[in-house]
Formats: structure tokens, sequence, C-alpha cells
């Protein structure tokens, strides 16, 4: 069984995403992927996970631009879904990529330094 959060959580991901494929006038935002959208059960709140191709400068270039262009966001997401209230929008960075590269590191520098000999 769905959750209507999950439900709109979908919603608001694919919003966002059109927005992005469209282009926000701002500048600072690069190269951008919306990884996940997380919305509490009253929905009044609406985490959005992103990653960014880059350095950590166009990291926090990108989250400057979005949170920047937060209002219009809400604005547009509101006008899709049409609900009560629409969501207060928050932006995160995605760690678990970064994590996820650390942790293959790590087992490729292993993978290395193992001989295969079992003795």
């Amino acid at each position: 069984m769905v959750k209507r959060s999950d439900k709109v959580a979908e919603e608001i991901h694919k919003i966002i995403s059109e927005l992005l494929i469209k282009g926000l006038k701002d500048p600072r935002i690069g190269f951008l992927t919306i990884t996940g959208v997380k919305v509490t059960p009253d929905l009044r709140q609406a985490t959005v996970y992103f990653t960014v191709h880059g350095d950590d400068a166009a990291k926090k270039n990108s989250e400057a631009g979005l949170n920047s262009a937060k209002g219009y966001i809400r604005k547009e997401i509101g006008q899709a879904l049409k609900l009560r209230f629409t969501p207060e929008v928050t932006f995160k960075y995605d760690t678990s990529l970064d994590y996820g590269q650390h942790i293959e590191s790590i087992l490729k520098e292993i993978g290395a330094t193992d001989d295969g000999d079992n003795s």
C-alpha cells in the first residue's frame, strides 16, 4: 500500500526534474540530478536530495542557486499539484553517492593489495 506522501514525493520529483530540464535561469545551477524527495506525512515539508557533477564549488553554487529559486519552484509545485497547502521545499546535497565511491575505492585498494594467497 502506497502512502499519499510517497505519491506527492514522486510528483514533486517529476516537477522539479522538468524545471531543471527546461532550465532555471540561475547560472549557478550546474549539471545536477535529483536523487530523491521525502515528504512529511502531513504534506507540509518536502526535502529534495540532489547530486552535482563537479567539485565542491559546483556543489555550493548549485545549492545556492536552488535555494534562490526556491520560491519559483514552490509556486510551480503548487500550480501542478493543487494541494490545500504547498509543501515548503528544502534542498540537501545527497552524500550517498560520494560515500559509495569512497567505499568502492577502499575495496579496489584492498583488492590491489591482496595477492590471492590465503595461507
